[in-house]
């Protein structure tokens, strides 16, 4: 070991008798200087000793005076004085050995303690040294600052932060109110559809604004524009809005296939839950093809959707916000989550529980088209009354229709199919159907005039038939 407490007083233990001076016979190295004799520091009672100078080069060593002796020291010279250190790096010299008298022992083992402690204190000042010269005010730590990371560090695309730092831009925070004395409204999301300054959201988003109401409409970098309706479909709950003054170089999002979406893929919801805009939270795809009826809880009819279910977090406030794929690609539109109070789908319930719905794309962006180039919703049909408050083994044709019309439409899609009032319709294409809300939530996944084969039951026998679709215009 080496130290760097050469020329250092060296305290003594308090028992040690006090050291004659330094025999002729030991010498420092040729190659060290001659440090000068320091006096005792009298800050230090318990250094005992003075400091041992090496002689210069063609000297003579002075004998140094010795303190005033409480005892007088044996002739042998023991103990022996510490032995000079050497510089740093420089070798020890040899320690002359303890003599063999037991009475002596013990001061031999309290000086080869002041020898080990002076080693070790002198490497822990030469790494106390090392600390302060390179720490800030003395102080030295072994966390790694933020300072420090690599400047190169790069998100990869596909994670959750390079996919939200893309999508926000393009998210948006709408404020609606009505056009009343209370100015009643509320907070929810949309997204940039086209640079045209679009953007599509939930119809329960906008509808209080509808009827002489206002819009604004605010973007992540905190500028608000003011914007108004082109069209609404309460049924799908889908609605478009359009920016009065839409800036220069919007980007909208892409939109991906949402018929190519599978159980466990992973998903993001961007939106303002609580009115706590750009919040982004993620999950997975928990289903497909969830049939939910949801309500907008101010009276109105119910929306009908064949749903994503995602556990991603969704709250009042995500409504009409995007739920985007691992690439960054919208593949829903969040539109209701379950709740535990009363038990049902809406938006205007508690907090998550983590069954969140969102619209499928593909559907909404049909919706979306359409609202665009008329202003209002095309419903496909199949003509005929269902009964919406059973739920079992299929949706059940009704007796008749509202007002007493007649529940199968003459000459509509289901009577050229050969439907009767009292058939079971237990299949719609692929998809199963076990009430009437679940089948009109399936009608609306088609396009009017499609063709979709269905299964049905009439007098305990199984039967198919295939319907091609009607059309009906707006919402009343």
């Amino acid at each position: 070991m080496s130290t760097e407490n050469e020329g250092t007083p060296v305290p003594a233990d308090p028992a040690a008798p006090s050291t004659p001076p330094t025999p002729p016979s030991m010498e420092k190295p040729a190659a060290e200087p001659a440090p000068q004799a320091a006096a005792p520091q009298e800050d230090e009672p318990t250094a005992v000793q003075a400091p041992v100078p090496s002689p210069a080069p063609d000297q003579t060593p002075a004998a140094a005076p010795a303190p005033a002796p409480a005892a007088a020291a044996p002739a042998s010279g023991w103990p022996p004085p510490p032995p000079a250190v050497p510089a740093w790096g420089a070798p020890h010299p040899p320690v002359p050995p303890a003599p063999e008298a037991p009475r002596r022992r013990i001061g031999g083992l309290v000086a080869a303690v002041l020898v080990a402690s002076l080693v070790a204190g002198g490497i822990g000042g030469g790494i106390g040294y090392w600390a302060a010269e390179r720490g800030d005010n003395g102080f030295s730590s072994t966390t790694v600052s933020s300072g420090q990371a690599p400047a190169s560090f790069k998100r990869d695309p596909g994670t959750v932060a390079a996919v939200a730092a893309k999508a926000l831009p393009s998210v948006v925070t709408i404020q609606a109110k009505s056009g009343g004395q209370d100015g009643e409204g509320g907070t929810g999301t949309g997204f940039v559809y086209d640079q045209e300054g679009h953007i599509v959201t939930n119809n329960h988003v906008v509808a209080s604004a509808a009827d002489g109401g206002t819009l604004s409409v605010t973007f992540s970098d905190g500028k608000t524009y003011d914007a108004e309706v082109v069209g609404r479909a309460q049924g799908y709950d889908v609605a478009v809005i359009k920016l009065k003054a839409a800036p220069k170089g919007l980007t909208p999002l892409p939109l991906g296939d949402s018929d190519k979406v599978a159980v466990g893929d992973s998903t993001i919801a961007i939106g303002a839950p609580f009115g706590l805009s750009n919040t982004v939270t993620t999950g997975i795809v928990s289903a497909k093809n969830r049939p939910v009826a949801s309500g907008d809880g101010s009276g109105g009819s119910n929306s009908y959707m064949s749903a994503l279910q995602t556990d991603a977090s969704i709250n009042p406030g995500n409504s009409g916000g995007p739920l985007l794929d691992a690439s960054g690609a919208v593949i829903g539109i969040n539109s209701a989550i379950q709740s535990t109070s009363g038990g049902g789908f809406g938006q205007s319930q508690a907090g998550s529980i983590g069954l969140g719905f969102a619209i499928p794309v593909n559907q909404a962006k049909n919706v979306a088209q359409q609202l665009i180039k008329t202003g209002k919703p095309v419903y496909p049909v199949i003509g005929a009354t269902v009964n919406m408050n059973e739920k079992g083994q299929g949706a059940t044709i009704a007796g008749q229709g509202s007002g007493g019309t007649p529940s199968v439409t003459p000459n509509g899609p289901a009577a050229k199919a050969g439907l009767k009032a009292g058939d079971v319709i237990t299949a719609f294409g692929d998809h199963p159907i076990d009430s009437g809300p679940t089948l009109i939530s399936e009608i609306w996944t088609y396009k009017p005039g499609d063709a979709v084969k269905i299964t049905y039951e009439r007098d305990g026998k199984t039967a198919t038939a295939t319907v091609t679709l009607g059309e009906r215009t707006g919402d009343s």
